[in-house]
């Protein structure tokens, strides 16, 4: 009986969704702060029917988000908003949706809604986000082309690529993904309406077709502005489980997505470089004082995250052909344990290490060898199989 809707109210078929839009766009909004408000209202939809008091009385407090025309602005974007969604076949993922990714949920300033294009899995893929200087070299770009083709190639389960579509490495990681044939993801500074710069556009429709993704958290009627490339840092950061920065100043986006990133705890890994390259000096800066560690392979990143990797070319065969279909005894696993630390062992080294007396051993041996667990190289050395 206390409320009574505004002048505005949505006329859309989804209000639902107009309401949530709406909300969402009260920039100051954390998902805690939202949570308490939709707590303590009922609904997206009675927060903005209720009058201005009403609000300050449930909520206990004054705030100029309460006031008529903030709320009655919001709403009137939200619909013109709900219309560009459903003409240009946008998603929009609220915060409270299973679907929204679960990694930057756990941020504290994640954004209430997401619009996107494309369909990626960022909840349980491994999420890698690559980020750095818009003036890369040929350097960093080989590194990325080499770290995102490794872990395509070595890395056992899914793997999606994030950056910002900027210049210079941001657009080299997603060019790397597509040519590995990993999904990739742009987080964009403005809304779904545009793309910045304009020559990505192609990319970014080849990234959206070919199981990725382009994301934001701003409407088709948000001002493009500096402070939104710094601020969308901190979704290329909370969607990951790890951040690489490849070349960097000491200065840059690069550089507080990076400290966003450990302020989340994200694992932050950043490529060295000479120090008198001066886009090698904030990835240098960054490993000196601890913020990320050293990366010079995808190797490195696949052992550092403990994710497991795929058997290399020729060691599934080898696997089942040896210690995988046959018991082994004590003395006989021993043996191999010795062999696979060393790459190949003699029979003396053996000998001494495993404390066999020498007749005993070199009948084992001829065993294990006929097994096909171990086999004999020249130098009377012995590897396995």
């Amino acid at each position: 009986p206390y409320l009574s809707p505004p002048p505005s109210s949505p006329s859309t078929m989804n209000s639902d969704l107009t309401y949530r839009i709406a909300f969402a766009s009260l920039r100051s909004l954390t998902p805690a702060m939202a949570r308490e408000i939709l707590a303590r209202t009922g609904s997206e939809e009675n927060f903005f029917n209720l009058t201005s008091g009403q609000l300050a009385s449930m909520l206990g407090f004054r705030n100029r988000l309460f006031d008529r025309e903030i709320r009655d602005k919001a709403l009137r974007e939200a619909e013109a908003e709900t219309g560009f969604i459903a003409r240009s076949g946008i998603s929009a993922t609220y915060f409270t949706d299973p679907d929204y990714p679960s990694r930057l949920l756990e941020c504290d300033d994640a954004p209430l809604m997401l619009y996107s294009v494309g369909s990626c899995d960022l909840i349980s893929a491994r999420v890698v986000s690559i980020v750095g200087t818009r003036h890369a070299t040929s350097y960093g770009v080989g590194f990325v082309n080499d770290l995102v083709e490794g872990l395509a190639r070595k890395c056992a389960d899914p793997i999606v690529i994030v950056s910002g579509l900027a210049y210079g490495i941001d657009v080299a990681a997603h060019r790397a993904a597509i040519s590995a044939g990993l999904p990739t993801v742009g987080v964009l500074a403005h809304g779904l309406n545009t793309i910045y710069p304009s020559s990505h556009r192609e990319i970014a429709a080849t990234m959206a077709r070919n199981g990725g993704m382009l994301l934001s958290d701003y409407r088709s009627c948000d001002n493009i502005h500096r402070g939104n490339f710094l601020a969308r840092n901190r979704i290329v950061a909370g969607l990951s489980d790890c951040l690489v920065v490849v070349e960097s100043d000491t200065h840059g986006g690069a550089l507080v997505t990076a400290r966003l990133a450990s302020a989340y705890s994200r694992d932050v890994f950043a490529l060295p470089g000479r120090t008198s390259d001066r886009y090698s000096r904030g990835c240098n800066a960054l490993i000196s004082s601890c913020v990320a560690s050293l990366l010079s392979s995808p190797d490195e990143l696949i052992e550092a995250m403990r994710w497991p990797a795929r058997p290399a070319e020729g060691e599934q065969q080898s696997l089942f052909d040896s210690t995988a279909t046959t018991q082994l005894t004590a003395e006989e696993q021993a043996i191999i344990d010795l062999i696979t630390s060393r790459g190949d062992a003699t029979i003396n080294e053996l000998t001494a290490s495993v404390n066999i007396p020498t007749p005993r051993l070199m009948g084992m041996l001829i065993d294990m060898e006929f097994r096909s667990l171990i086999c004999a190289i020249p130098g009377g050395r012995y590897r396995i199989r």
